[in-house]
């Protein structure tokens, strides 16, 4: 039977196409080698449990220590309750070293031990009687909090320094975010207010994403055992939508190979991984899922609204914006300032966002369609006017992000437009105060129309001049002679939607006649 794209737990090699997971994380070896304490962090599924539960293996094959990745996630039942959560974690670390570790090198019956003591006590024994030097792999640290969190991380800096006789000779803690002596509980709750749980750790490790050579390894597996080629042009093109992101990759082959295809041994083209974004994007599969939900956190909600809304992030913590990063949504660019992490989240955060106003959108004839199923402009943009003035000022409230609330109505009209007879491309930046829009529409006459999004806020210039400015160099990279500036004036004490909202031809400075939309 053939190997398959893996995105659902860590990789098994017998099943699941993989590259050298340990290989990912090339310190960690040296610092379990010199008895540290320290951790592992990556965005989730990015291949952090993979990686930790190879090398772990890879260690205890060599003969020289006892290795296992356990985990605390159980514990997170129980994180105003200490006690209980150590005799959660203690049940599963039991189960798990079953099922990884030969006999010779389980843990002894733990030992009884009061609540706040156990996991020191059990740690402190199974170090005494395992035959080789312990090593321990903590997963989902950052599932556990409050009091729960404290107990484990203040037991581990307890037995610390009786390492390696009466204490496990390295260990580390594997989670989403950076522990940064945990004075904040991974998942955003309120700060421990307490001296640092966890200061004995000598790194912190993260895991990269692929880079295209991985990229390129990983589908050659694939190409190596059924015949079917993913084309040269196609793996960058893959690379260029993920940026390397581990399960954005596998999951774009699976459904390219297995649905797209349905198996048929054909050559991979960027037509086929185009419809395969569609398909993970419409049908929001657990990876993106999570993701999402985490728009409506505030601390998420205060640096990707001023991302979409172009504007400044301003004076915002420092930690609300590394949790942004370290969750994987955004990324620091090479060229400076926070970008979003790829072009498919990218896409998928403003469409998400536009959600609810798409479901609070009424029935919409399709006037702007001529009869052969083309799109005609003239006709689309009487619609959008109609649409505006009728349903605009009630929409706007459906948004939870308010600061983009227009920008994002707008969005939902378009996607009714198309209707899956095309696509809406967005490009949006911090401090670009815009956002762009590019509708391709399908059928027998294919149109494109390039639209710049701009908002009139309090205390503002009027952004005409500048919005005709952005408008020329997006079209100019379009190749096309013509688009729509969109200004939506949300300054207090306007005339109503219905009343101010109007369309004219005017003149940009490069020349082009393009259609100006006041709203």
């Amino acid at each position: 039977m053939l190997r398959r794209f893996n995105v659902a737990g860590p990789c098994k090699p017998e099943i699941h196409y993989m590259l050298p997971a340990a290989a990912r994380v090339p310190l960690a070896r040296r610092l379990v080698a010199d008895q540290n304490y320290f951790v592992i962090h990556a965005p989730r599924q990015s291949g952090k449990t993979t990686a930790m539960i190879n090398l772990a293996q890879e260690l205890t094959a060599s003969g020289d220590y006892v290795a296992v990745l356990v985990s605390v996630e159980v514990g997170a039942a129980f994180n105003d309750d200490p006690g209980a959560a150590e005799l959660a974690i203690l049940d599963e670390w039991r189960r798990a070293s079953k099922a990884r570790l030969s006999p010779d090198l389980q843990p002894p019956a733990w030992p009884d031990a009061r609540p706040g003591a156990r996991l020191g006590s059990a740690l402190q024994m199974w170090t005494a009687v395992a035959p080789r030097p312990l090593v321990l792999f903590i997963d989902e640290i950052d599932s556990l909090q409050n009091d729960a969190l404290i107990s484990v991380l203040r037991q581990l800096r307890t037995g610390y320094f009786d390492r390696p006789l009466s204490f496990p000779w390295s260990v580390a803690l594997i989670g989403l975010r950076d522990v940064r002596d945990y004075k904040v509980a991974s998942g955003g709750s309120e700060r421990l207010n307490t001296a640092s749980p966890f200061n004995i750790k000598t790194r912190s490790l993260s895991i990269d994403n692929f880079t295209l050579a991985d990229v390129t390894a990983l589908y050659q597996q694939h190409t190596a055992e059924s015949g079917q080629v993913f084309l040269s042009n196609t793996v960058a093109f893959v690379f260029e939508l993920t940026q390397g992101q581990p399960w954005l990759v596998n999951a774009l082959a699976k459904a390219t190979v297995e649905e797209i295809l349905g198996d048929q041994p054909l050559p991979v083209t960027i037509e086929h991984i185009t419809a395969a974004k569609e398909l993970l994007i419409q049908r929001q599969d657990t990876h993106l899922d999570s993701l999402v939900e985490r728009l409506r956190e505030p601390r998420v909600r205060r640096v990707i609204e001023p991302m979409l809304a172009g504007s400044s992030l301003g004076d915002l913590a420092a930690d609300d914006r590394q949790f942004v990063v370290d969750l994987g949504l955004a990324r620091r660019d090479p060229a400076g300032g926070l970008v979003i992490a790829n072009p498919i989240y990218r896409e998928v955060i403003p469409r998400v966002l536009a959600n609810s106003p798409q479901d609070s959108l009424p029935h919409i004839s399709p006037t702007w369609l001529k009869p052969n199923g083309s799109l005609e402009s003239g006709k689309l943009l009487d619609a959008f006017l109609a649409f505006w003035r009728q349903h605009g000022q009630p929409l706007l409230g459906s948004v939870h992000y308010h600061e983009v609330a227009a920008q994002l109505v707008m969005m939902a009209f378009l996607h009714r437009v198309i209707n899956g007879n095309g696509t809406l491309d967005r490009e949006y930046a911090i401090g670009t105060r815009r956002i762009d829009l590019c509708l391709r529409y399908g059928g027998p006459e294919p149109v494109t129309l390039g639209i710049e999004l701009k908002v009139w806020r309090d205390g503002e210039d009027e952004p005409l001049d500048e919005g005709l400015a952005q408008l020329d160099a997006y079209l100019d990279g379009l190749d096309l002679p013509t688009g729509w500036l969109v200004i939506f004036d949300r300054r207090s004490g306007q005339l109503p939607i219905a009343k101010r909202t109007t369309a004219i031809p005017t003149a940009t400075p490069a020349g082009r006649t393009v259609t100006l939309i006041r709203a």
